[in-house]
């Protein structure tokens, strides 16, 4: 092969992007130089993280068990109890007799926490809500076991490190369950709000004029609703959820972040470059997503935890 060749074919090698523009890279440099927000970001994740294999941390089934030469997870799959000698529909593996038949015939690995955030813990040393169960000593502790002291359940895993509420379940199960659900909940609407009011905010800030006055009066007229009486009004009429909620405080969160990205768009819509890629026939929507966007996301971001904090906190 010729030297033209191979320098032609060399010309058609694909170049290697960084994963992270240049300008980004700063950013994020700028941002590991801010130690407290850094690591607050690493620990954040990690609990999240951890959240999302709750079963698998708090649960009232073992995570895995080994009953006559067959492996089963009881974590992820509902066995009648008849599997295991029993009558009833639902497997209770903190049931003695159950627990003593598996562990007869095979071995069981249970969660650090033995309660799901609803079990209710009927062993507590005292009426509910009780204490946690290193503040009594071990008689006390065991004082509701059949065994007492000796008794074989009266174990570390079966302790409440928080105590317990009013119903007798156990506190640090429903934090771990409770801090899955409200950060699901607070992403999801977040990111939702976003993308609703981003999107609301650059339409009106970029073609302005009639469409800017229109949108601002329907968004003066929507944000007069009371959000709370509406919330109590719905929670009234539908059954509480997860995706209910969720929908309801989507109807007015994402008001937040059109007047940040409205005026950043109104700023900018008439830059060289802006003027310059209308003469060369991009499109708006590339324009206001590509080119203008990125220059209004810091506004926009610091609007981000808020909503976020909000979020949990409405929850």
């Amino acid at each position: 092969m010729s030297d033209t060749a191979q320098q032609s074919g060399a010309a058609y090698t694909p170049i290697k992007r960084p994963w992270l523009s240049p300008l980004n890279q700063r950013r994020w440099q700028n941002f590991k130089a801010n130690r407290r927000g850094y690591w607050s970001l690493w620990i954040f994740l990690v609990l999240f993280v951890l959240s999302l294999g709750s079963e698998f941390i708090a649960n009232d089934k073992p995570i895995l068990a080994y009953y006559k030469g067959e492996l089963l997870a009881p974590v992820l799959i509902d066995y009648p109890e008849e599997k295991f000698g029993g009558f009833l529909a639902i497997t209770d593996y903190r049931d003695p007799i159950i627990a003593e038949e598996i562990d007869a015939n095979g071995w069981m690995i249970w969660p650090p926490v033995r309660y799901s955030y609803r079990t209710v813990n009927n062993e507590i040393p005292e009426a509910a809500p009780a204490k946690p169960s290193w503040l009594y000593d071990k008689e006390t502790r065991c004082g509701r076991y059949i065994n007492g002291v000796d008794d074989p359940d009266c174990r570390l895993g079966n302790w409440n490190w928080l105590g317990t509420d009013d119903q007798a379940r156990d506190v640090l199960a429903r934090i771990i369950y409770g801090f899955r659900i409200s950060v699901l909940f607070g992403l999801v609407l977040t990111a939702a709000s976003a993308v609703i009011g981003v999107s609301a905010g650059a339409v009106q800030g970029y073609f302005g004029g009639w469409t800017d006055l229109i949108f601002q009066r329907v968004i003066e007229i929507w944000s007069s609703i009371p959000v709370l009486y509406l919330i109590l009004i719905i929670a009234a009429v539908l059954p509480p959820g997860f995706f209910i909620l969720l929908g309801i405080m989507l109807l007015f969160s994402w008001v937040a972040f059109v007047g940040v990205v409205r005026a950043e768009f109104l700023r900018a819509r008439n830059f060289e470059y802006v003027n310059a890629a209308r003469a060369l026939g991009v499109r708006n929507v590339t324009i206001m997503f590509r080119h203008l966007l990125p220059n209004a996301m810091v506004a926009t971001l610091t609007f981000l935890p808020f909503i976020l904090n909000g979020s949990i906190t409405t929850l």
